[in-house]
């Protein structure tokens, strides 16, 4: 191995366990990183153990109701604990803090990683970054399994939105039809976008959405920290649904809701007319954490995939839960890296239905695409902007499909937002989709590529 490899001591395992340190980042785009694989054939709950450097002081305990599925990925982002520097160490523990699960150290930092090839059972090596999908061990497909590969349309990406529209903050994306966009901002506001006649959008200056509209919990209260946006198949004359993660006026305690919107008035605010907090039911996260993404999904496209309740153990029965919105919302959880399934009743009542492990460090959108009956599950610079397609197998859950790269000319920036136009914008075999940049990059938060239809 070349210079700057490894060191040569073996790690030490606690018995029966099938979870492996996997890859490791010490410096880059995305630093202070950890990946976990799991090489059994059944799921392993992780929840409580720790990670650790050379240092006993320092830990990372990994979030309750954390789980790897059989060949699963899973990254940590570790920088809040504690730094992994040029000569250091990767430790796995179980939950008591003192059984040693599996180690790895180096004597240079990672360029631009250190992984295992093969997965979970080879030598570390410097390897391309590929936190939450297979290694990228070269010689055929990455890791022996289905990772990351280019990204399925053009490699070129342009600017979406004029400079300095919507500044920093611009989160969750929705396109309806072939002329509204609309956007949540996480200072508490929605966006209604109109086509700006040259491939991108820019603000709706009719009925008050000129500067956007501020967005208020039932009652007129709080800000709403809103960070994904979709609709059912009503469109927006059904509402718009809002995915928020806190109240902004106490930033910090997790208030993990979707809300529902009426957007047919000209005012400059927006009261939601129902809160559906389902924080109760999810593991903790940071109060920055949380909600990341929604999207709803129709309940036809479940049952005709014999999609799995996993609140019954049976196939999907929309009938079961009365008045709802014709459908399920799936929710990216940032802190967990997971996506959720809920039916949202008229009532009040929400009832989870799925939980997801991607595998990914963090989910910051997720998108349903019907043309092709796939979920997608977005991550941002985290993970150097991954994106992960989701179908319902045979077994009747949602699991990774296929895991995508950036487009080659788009650079490594923060894109909270993913949004897909629909089949009737297809021309010669591809349509448009967009990003949005909660960063503001270059003064622009919109960017337009393009993917196979």
């Amino acid at each position: 191995m070349a210079a700057g490899a490894p060191l040569a001591a073996a790690p030490a395992y606690a018995a029966n366990s099938d979870v492996r340190i996997n890859e490791v980042v010490t410096t880059g785009s995305v630093e202070d990183s950890i990946e976990l694989y799991n090489t059994g054939s059944s799921s392993v709950d992780v929840s409580g153990w720790i990670l650790k450097d050379d240092d006993n002081g320092s830990k990372f305990k990994i979030p309750s109701g954390t789980t790897l599925a059989a060949g699963g990925f899973r990254a940590f982002d570790v920088h809040g604990s504690f730094g992994l520097g040029s000569s250091d160490k990767a430790r796995l523990y179980l939950a008591d803090g003192s059984t040693l699960v599996d180690s790895y150290s180096w004597s240079s930092h990672s360029d631009p990683s250190w992984s295992r090839c093969p997965d979970g059972t080879g030598s570390f090596g410097k390897a391309a970054l590929t936190l939450g999908a297979a290694n990228s061990c070269g010689g055929g497909t990455p890791g022996g399994g289905t990772g990351p590969v280019a990204w399925p349309g053009g490699s070129s990406v342009a600017t979406a939105d004029a400079s300095n529209v919507f500044g920093s903050d611009l989160s969750g994306l929705y396109q309806e039809g072939t002329s509204v966009l609309w956007g949540a901002q996480n200072s508490g506001k929605l966006w209604r976008l109109v086509p700006n006649g040259s491939g991108g959008w820019t603000p709706d200056t009719a009925n008050g959405w000129t500067k956007g509209k501020t967005l208020r919990f039932p009652g007129g209260s709080g800000a709403p920290d809103s960070e994904g946006v979709t609709l059912t198949s009503a469109g927006a004359s059904g509402g718009v649904f809002v995915a928020s993660e806190r109240n902004g006026d106490a930033s910090g305690t997790s208030r993990l809701s979707i809300l529902r919107y009426d957007v047919g008035g000209t005012g400059s605010s927006l009261t939601a007319t129902r809160e559906w907090n389902l924080t109760p039911g999810l593991p903790s996260v940071g109060s920055n954490a949380g909600f990341e993404g929604v999207t709803w999904v129709p309940d036809a496209s479940l049952t005709g995939a014999a999609f799995k309740d996993e609140s019954t153990g049976a196939v999907y029965d929309p009938s079961r839960y009365g008045a709802h919105a014709g459908g399920v919302f799936f929710v990216g959880v940032e802190g967990t890296g997971k996506v959720y399934g809920y039916v949202l009743q008229d009532s009040g009542t929400a009832t989870r239905v799925a939980s997801v492990d991607t595998g990914l460090a963090g989910v910051m959108e997720v998108q349903w695409e019907p043309q092709a009956s796939r979920l997608w599950a977005v991550c941002d610079d985290t993970c150097g902007g991954r994106h992960l397609t989701l179908k319902v197998g045979a077994n009747g859950v949602f699991a990774p499909a296929a895991s995508y790269n950036r487009p080659s000319g788009m650079p490594d920036i923060n894109n909270e937002g993913f949004s897909l136009a629909g089949a009737s914008e297809c021309v010669s075999g591809t349509k448009p989709v967009y990003w949005s940049d909660d960063s503001n990059t270059g003064g622009h938060a919109l960017r337009r590529g393009t993917i196979n239809c």
